[in-house]
């Protein structure tokens, strides 16, 4: 596994984190067994860098939960991410957060779940914020407190992050970026490195198109991905991406895997972690087996631009 350091935070972090949605029942249901056996299997292959959130999971935290008993005595070794504001959306029984006192308390209720009385990073979980100031306000008071150590939010969309950051004090960002979503590369990477915000790269793998296992014909049961489906409300955007992989599939060496191929020309940008999910001890190996090197600059021609 490589390391690298992660922004400005000054942290030395596994290239490769888990995301952990997928262990959380809503790609499809997971046994306690083989969500614990998924994070201890990471850790295994030197993955030290963990992604949450409070609205992961059927019930909502069963995400944190799972993550915090597997971690366990390695808790002190390991960076945690966790986000909120995105709780009950799914279910639209959420409450819309308007007050510090409802950030700090959404944050205990993230630290309980994990059994931690830190978080490393919180992230604001709702990518479109207009007026980020009670976030700004809550997590200033969380990390006073010692129980935050950084923050940021996740969002694709560069005036938001630029309004998260007026302070100077985001020092993490998430989005999505991928072989088949290069867009981040126009401004929203160059602007994280030129202000030392390190960037968690969630759908490095496409929601796993990027893993070569999936084709126009293909039909999900999980509840992630079933819009994709025939006249489901994704439908465009995943013809429009299963129409990119060709050209993926035809960058590759001979005998290069999709995956890994995938997962490397993400984190060969600097102070970018790929954080793919997992939901075997099999995919959670082989995904921290992609850290193990980063493609050189004439490898990385062989995708375009």
């Amino acid at each position: 596994m490589l390391y690298r350091k992660f922004g400005s935070t000054g942290w030395n972090v596994s290239s490769i984190g888990l995301g952990t949605w997928n262990i959380g029942n809503q790609w499809g249901d997971i046994d306690e067994a083989t969500a614990y056996s998924t994070i201890r299997t990471s850790i295994d292959h030197g993955v030290n860098l963990f992604d949450t959130a409070e609205s992961y999971g059927i019930p909502n935290g069963l995400s944190e939960q799972r993550l915090g008993r597997a971690l366990g005595g390695d808790r002190h070794k390991s960076y945690i991410v966790s986000k909120i504001g995105n709780f009950g959306k799914r279910t639209g029984q959420g409450v819309p957060l308007t007050t510090p006192d409802m950030i700090r308390l959404c944050a205990h209720a993230s630290l309980h779940r994990l059994r931690t009385d830190w978080v490393d990073v919180m992230l604001c979980h709702i990518g479109d914020i207009q007026d980020p100031s009670v976030f700004l306000e809550g997590f200033d008071l969380l990390k006073q407190n010692g129980e935050i150590r950084e923050y940021g939010i996740s969002t694709n969309n560069l005036e938001v992050l630029k309004r998260f950051n007026a302070n100077g004090t985001c020092r993490v960002v998430e989005a999505d970026y991928s072989l088949l979503n290069r867009q981040p590369e126009d401004e929203f990477l160059p602007y994280c490195e030129a202000n030392g915000i390190a960037v968690l790269v969630r759908g490095p793998l496409a929601m796993g198109l990027l893993s070569g296992n999936y084709t126009a014909e293909s039909v999900f049961t999980d509840s992630v991905r079933s819009g994709w489906n025939q006249d489901g409300a994704g439908r465009k955007q995943f013809e429009e991406r299963i129409g990119k992989l060709e050209a993926v599939r035809q960058a590759l060496a001979d005998g290069e895997d999709m995956a890994t191929a995938a997962l490397r020309f993400v984190i060969s940008r600097p102070s970018v972690v790929a954080i793919p999910g997992a939901k075997s001890p099999e995919q959670a190996a082989k995904n921290a087996q992609a850290g193990s090197a980063v493609f050189t600059g004439e490898q990385l021609e062989r995708f375009g631009k």
